[in-house]
């Protein structure tokens, strides 16, 4: 019987490049920054920007099990910097967060085990149709005052057990809003398949949180986003772990880039507060439709 076909056979035999620090500044540090931009003010992590550059950008082009590898330190890198200044302003809904999080860490885990052994074709055109999937979704997102307000519904069940609704501050329109957070369970699956898109492609798996918050749990827009920042460090750093032991991270790629998400979260959490979500999610969702191409041409062979 064969063995299964890895991405990285062992011994782990993944391309090593050598950059220099202009090489790691001009081809790293930037892209960074503007992926923690997106990341923290989205709430998808990053990941989504940075996987499709490290490996199409010609003077890197990182093997993709590298690039998943080092997309996840930087997710690690969004989630610290956005979630202290989220949970500062209290717009994170801590609970929902922690008891979303026992789900989609699982999945993570189960995600990057998988990851190892799967066809690099099968993952440049898996991660072409969820990025053109969370383009989408930021196209047809809409969110006025009353559905900030959240549901009308009383808080029942599991949700009034374990305490999930809350309250924010909006300095969009300097109002305070109360709201209910419904249907835990099915938050806690999607929770759990965010996860494991997370392990096997190396984002944040908030395109799949923010939503299924939003539109299944009826938690505002804002809330949402920055309640998967604070969730999306803890599962990124579960499938990390699993790349980091098969040698998969590159320590002078994967440092500038901290740097830069670091920066780029800074910026992007004095964005999200103040700006409307609608209004940047429609520049970020056409340059996620155009990496969607470019990735899925990679996989089918258009890209070389």
């Amino acid at each position: 019987m064969r063995a299964p076909k890895t991405l990285c056979p062992p011994p782990l035999s993944c391309r090593r490049m050598v950059l220099g620090v202009f090489e790691l500044v001009v081809f790293v540090l930037g892209p960074a920054l503007l992926a923690g931009l997106a990341g923290s003010v989205l709430g998808v992590g990053g990941g989504i920007f940075l996987v499709p550059y490290l490996t199409l950008m010609p003077a890197l082009r990182l093997p993709l099990p590298q690039a998943i590898a080092t997309s996840l330190v930087g997710v690690i890198a969004t989630s610290s910097g956005a979630a202290s200044v989220y949970v500062r302003d209290r717009l994170t809904n801590l609970r929902l967060g922690m008891f979303l999080e026992v789900a989609t860490t699982l999945g993570a885990i189960v995600g990057a085990l998988v990851a190892v052994y799967v066809n690099p074709v099968f993952l440049f055109i898996a991660f072409g149709g969820v990025v053109a999937g969370a383009a989408a979704y930021m196209l047809h997102t809409k969110e006025g005052a009353r559905d900030r307000a959240g549901s009308p519904e009383e808080e029942t069940g599991l949700a009034a057990r374990l305490r999930l609704s809350s309250m924010y501050f909006d300095p969009e329109d300097r109002a305070v809003y109360r709201y209910r957070v419904t249907r835990p369970m099915a938050g806690f699956a999607a929770s759990a398949v965010a996860g494991g898109v997370s392990g096997l492609l190396g984002v944040g798996g908030g395109f799949i949180k923010v939503p299924a918050m939003n539109v299944m749990m009826r938690v505002p827009m804002k809330v949402a986003i920055a309640t998967s920042n604070f969730m999306i460090g803890v599962t990124a750093a579960a499938s990390a772990l699993i790349y980091y032991s098969r040698g998969l991270v590159d320590p002078s790629v994967a440092s500038m880039v901290i740097v830069g998400v670091f920066l780029g979260t800074l910026l992007g959490t004095r964005i999200l507060v103040r700006v409307p979500a609608r209004e940047i999610r429609v520049v970020f969702a056409v340059l996620l439709i155009g990496v969607s191409v470019a990735m899925i041409a990679k996989g089918v062979g258009v890209l070389p």
